[in-house]
């Protein structure tokens, strides 16, 4: 099939040239007219289009509020021809004090709160009108100050820029995102940021440093405290770039713990849920209630009811690290600037660069103010030189078809003063007329002569800008919120201080399920067990400690006392909580303080005492401890009691027992360790001779020998008939209690 389309005339371009040409064009559109602040004004277009519609409208600070939707219409429908909920959701955050420092609009209604930003009603039922603030940036607008531009469909002027006479961008700071750049500048206080500026104006060499004196850091609008330290805030004001740290305010009311502001963008309710989170799974046993007592009076205030005895500052401290008590905020001034590029700019190249415009916008309205009082004296001037011969004026008017002209030629008026002669109605013609020329003339004689001067001297033109700066702070600044206070990085508290510290009996069965009884007076034997599965082993200890399990392999899993199920269940597998190798069944428990002793032991026969905080392991695939030979696996580990003399038991699968002195057995923190009792030639066949059980005595003490069905008792007068040598092979327990299922040392 033949193409017959003719391409004579018509621009070709390769598809890649003209792909990269048009994303380009879209990102300067969104860069330049939608994401990032201009640097005179410190507004993005939507946000510049809403204000100056709005005193379009006549909403001025003093005037009656008009419903939302109303100046929606207006900006969309004249100057941005967006999405509506957009530009209400501009409206809306320019509104709200908790996310402007220094709201530019009032609004009357439902506008959102803390806990939830975009709560707000729909702009039908709201109502705004403009803060007294806006008034700083937009009480120059018709003075010739800034630029125009045409609107999108060239039927209306808006301005390009509105001539601010505070740096709005660093006093409420902003946040966008455009395509590769994106800026986050952080609100500061109008006081500071005016005094910063009159000492730039009289220092121009002025550094970051001398300017940290003025402005102490940003300062947000919901309060908190900044515990960045003055090295990271210098730095960010340095480079333009970086992050803060801001931490909630707190107080003391008697035993309680009141918060009283938050970080900025911080939702209360969205904090409650976090602490009360970590209350249900019993990880901040520190904390007895939490209460939420905001109101309008006190729009945040949460209560934290601690127990009796707690570290308010550990707790706290902990609180700030695992919650949004303390949140990390960044910091990245990138800025359009004066020359209509981004880039970005440090503390003092902003102040710098917002002064140039400041400049300049006065620069423009003494000029449009110095030609208008010009303008006015030339038809002041004419206006007089007619009262001087208003007869002849009179006359000529009257008697000529054609006046203007005549009265240009007779008395050498410009055409704009004929035409004000000829505008002159008839009862200003009054002899006191004059009198008001003549005073007028020399009232704006004197204002040409100070505005000339003021024009033509450098000195007199910054001592305007301060004298401004210093009254417009005079009247809308006000003290700061956000406390700078330096300290350390916050620290939660270790697992242990967590868990309330109660007494519990950690039970182990044949199957691997673990349980935690509470006390340690229970009988784990006379527990409910599954179908199939018996007690193995049980050890006491509290619920704030590591609950430890060892493997057949000799490898060892901890696990927090505290988390484990209640005994009043069946347990929980230990295979699901942790990754032992393949075939390994759990031989043991373990619990106690980190300088607990327990005996590890194999069933070949050899073991050695180890400190509990050596076996502590983080990893689900736990940590090899016990080097057990192949085919053998773990015997249930025996605890050491603390301070006394001991002696170790050890019993053989055809009924040996063998007692011997427990300084013959080395503290390790992980091997094989020395043979306990003599096993002769065991390959680990079926019927072989296996080390089954052993126990650690102290002295005084008595010795459980446990069967199938019956338990033996031993005092530690009667040792003597099994005391031996280490590694010796023992001697016969009595028939009927040779096959020995486990070992028990009691006090």
């Amino acid at each position: 099939m033949q193409n017959n389309l003719n391409l004579e005339g018509v621009e070709q371009q390769a598809l890649k040239d003209y792909t990269e040409q048009a994303y380009l064009d879209y990102s300067m559109y969104v860069i330049l007219d939608r994401a990032l602040p201009q640097i005179g004004d410190g507004l993005k277009p939507v946000q510049r289009r809403i204000i100056y519609a709005m005193s379009e409208l006549g909403l001025s600070a003093s005037s009656k509020p008009k419903k939302s939707a109303r100046t929606v219409g207006d900006v969309i429908g004249k100057f941005h021809p967006h999405g509506d909920s957009a530009c209400y959701e501009a409206m809306v955050l320019m509104a709200q004090d908790f996310s402007y420092r220094y709201p530019i609009v009032i609004g009357q209604g439902n506008w959102g709160s803390t806990d939830d930003p975009k709560s707000f009603a729909a702009m039908r039922y709201t109502e705004s009108r403009l803060a007294p603030y806006a008034k700083s940036l937009l009480q120059e607008l018709g003075l010739g100050t800034v630029d125009w531009a045409p609107n999108f469909d060239g039927t209306l002027n808006e301005p390009v820029v509105l001539p601010a006479r505070l740096p709005n961008l660093i006093l409420n700071g902003t946040t966008g995102i455009a395509v590769g750049m994106s800026t986050d500048v952080p609100p500061h206080n109008l006081n500071e940021v005016a005094s910063a500026l009159v000492h730039l104006i009289d220092n121009p060499k002025a550094t970051v440093t001398q300017l940290m004196k003025h402005i102490k850091g940003p300062d947000y609008p919901t309060g908190g405290e900044l515990v960045s330290s003055a090295a990271d805030i210098k730095e960010i004001y340095e480079t333009g770039g970086g992050t803060l740290r801001l931490r909630a305010s707190y107080k003391m009311e008697g035993t309680d713990i009141v918060v009283t502001s938050l970080p900025h963008q911080i939702s209360g309710a969205k904090l409650q849920e976090q602490i009360a989170t970590q209350m249900r799974a019993k990880k901040l046993p520190q904390v007895d209630d939490l209460r939420d007592e905001s109101d309008h009076e006190e729009p945040t205030r949460l209560v934290i009811s601690k127990k009796r005895g707690v570290d308010v500052e550990q707790l706290m401290s902990h609180l700030f690290s695992t919650t949004s008590l303390e949140r990390t905020v960044r910091v990245n001034m990138n800025i359009i600037g004066l020359d209509g590029r981004p880039r970005m700019f440090n503390l003092l190249e902003m102040l710098k660069e917002w002064l140039k415009f400041r400049k300049q916008t006065v620069t423009n309205r003494l000029n449009h103010r110095l030609e208008l009082v010009r303008d006015r004296l030339h038809i002041l001037d004419g206006l007089l030189l007619a009262y001087l011969n208003i007869d002849e004026v009179i006359a000529i008017i009257r008697e000529e078809d054609k006046p203007k002209p005549v009265l240009m030629k007779r008395f050498k008026l410009s055409d704009i003063q004929a035409e004000a002669i000829l505008n002159l109605r008839l009862r200003n013609l009054a002899k006191l007329e004059e009198m008001k020329i003549r005073g007028e003339q020399n009232e704006l004689n004197e204002e040409r002569e100070v505005l000339e001067k003021t024009l033509g001297s450098a000195a007199r033109l910054k001592t305007l800008i301060k004298k401004e700066i210093i009254e417009d702070a005079e009247a809308y600044g006000d003290d700061r919120r956000t406390l700078i206070v330096e300290r350390e990085a916050a620290q939660a508290l270790d697992e242990t201080q967590l868990v309330a510290s109660e007494p519990v009996t950690v039970v182990l069965s044949e199957a691997g399920y673990a349980r935690a009884a509470k006390g340690h007076e229970i009988d784990p034997t006379t527990l409910n067990y599954r179908s199939g599965d018996s007690y193995l082993a049980a050890a006491q200890g509290r619920s704030n400690q590591l609950a430890m399990f060892i493997d057949s392999t000799g490898r060892v899993y901890s696990v927090m006392a505290g988390t484990l199920p209640s005994a009043r269940g069946q347990g929980e597998p230990m295979s699901s909580r942790f990754k032992p190798p393949d075939g390994a069944a759990f031989c043991g428990a373990m619990i106690g303080a980190d300088d607990q002793k327990y005996l590890l032991a194999s069933d070949a026969g050899y073991g050695f005492v180890a400190t509990l905080r050596d076996l502590v392991s983080r990893n689900k695939a736990g940590k090899s401890i016990l080097r057990v030979p192949p085919g053998g696996k773990a015997v249930v580990p025996a605890p050491v009691p603390a301070g006394k003399e001991c002696v170790i038991a050890a019993v053989s699968s055809i009924g040996r027992l063998l007692i011997f002195e427990m300084e013959e057995l080395p503290e390790l923190a992980k091997g094989k360790g020395n043979k306990l009792i003599n096993i002769p030639g065991s390959k680990y066949k079926t019927g072989d001779e296996k080390m089954v059980a052993a126990a650690v005595v102290p002295e005084d003490g008595s010795l459980q020998v446990h069967t199938a069905t019956r338990i033996m008792t031993i005092k530690w007068n009667d040792v003597d008939d099994y005391y031996g040598d280490r590694a010796l092979r023992g001697s016969l327990l009595p028939k009927g209690w040779r096959k020995v299922e486990r070992l028990i040392g009691f006090d």
